[in-house]
């Protein structure tokens, strides 16, 4: 959740320039951010791509910031043409944390009484997958935030850590949670007491990681991966994403159960008579997300 700014070399330029890619399309709501760009990607515009946009801060995740990257979201849930999301940041910092200047002078009672940070449960309720291209650090809300995503692709330099405790406090977004359930407990408990980070490689051995690519290619290959999500049933995919999220809230019997309801429930749509029909006539499947 810390931004440990006396930690991190100042970061110069604008951050845009770094995503080496094709052509960007505008964004289907015409909304102007200050803080994000947000862009339709894919051959067929079914990806929506978000990148966090404050250079100067290292992608510090103000207010700001988060509501609009809430607002982009949703305009990307509710987009039929977008398939799958892909949340990056900049070459040098994905989001090197929280916006410390903003807590810095709070009370137990304003955290209290605003509910601190409970804006970043939204990202948790989009349907749709979210893959993270994370380049340089992560560090604090930054990892919590890429560990909010579905899918994490790292850039072959990507930093992850919760360095908290170092400016006196705790994780507050999941950091402590879903950090243990990732990378097991011994780890996260050596991360979060200490500050310490870990590399690309060391995060995708210990499992927060799913694939790492060079850092100029890292967002091409996080599009190409939503893109063939995009290729599938949205609604099979989102049921897909609901099973696979439920086993890390409930028992193994309770996640079976789930799945198998999930799993009978598919055969209410026309998606899975498609799919299957396809398959036995040896052909591609039209899916027509219904």
């Amino acid at each position: 959740m810390a931004a440990l700014r006396v930690l991190l070399p100042r970061v110069r330029g604008p951050l845009r320039p770094p995503i080496h890619c094709s052509a960007w399309r505008p964004f289907a709501s015409g909304a102007k951010f200050e803080y994000i760009i947000a862009e339709k990607r894919g051959k067929n515009n079914t990806v929506g791509l978000i990148q966090l946009n404050r250079p100067k801060a290292l992608n510090a995740l103000c207010n700001g910031l988060i509501e609009e990257l809430n607002q982009a979201l949703k305009t990307f849930q509710e987009d039929p043409a977008v398939g799958a999301i892909v949340l990056t940041g900049g070459e040098k910092a994905f989001a090197a944390g929280a916006d410390i200047k903003e807590m810095q002078d709070l009370s137990f009672q304003d955290c209290y009484s605003r509910q601190l940070l409970n804006h970043w449960d939204y990202f948790t309720q989009v349907k749709k997958p979210v893959i993270a291209a994370v380049n340089g650090y992560a560090l604090g809300g930054g990892c919590e935030l890429a560990m909010m995503c579905d899918v994490i692709y790292a850039g072959e330099k990507a930093q992850f850590g919760q360095p908290e405790i170092l400016i006196g406090t705790i994780p507050g977004a999941g950091g402590t949670q879903r950090l243990t359930r990732a990378v097991g407990k011994s780890l996260a408990m050596e991360m979060v007491l200490t500050g310490d980070r870990i590399s690309a490689q060391d995060a995708k051995q210990a499992g927060l990681v799913s694939k790492i690519f060079p850092v100029e290619t890292l967002v091409e290959e996080a599009i190409q991966c939503a893109e063939r999500i995009a290729s599938n049933s949205k609604i099979i995919v989102a049921m897909a994403k609901e099973s696979v999220n439920a086993a890390f809230e409930m028992t193994l019997a309770e996640g079976n159960k789930l799945e198998k309801r999930l799993f009978y429930s598919t055969f209410a749509t026309d998606d899975r008579k498609e799919g299957m029909t396809a398959f036995v006539e040896k052909r591609k499947a039209n899916f027509r997300d219904q």
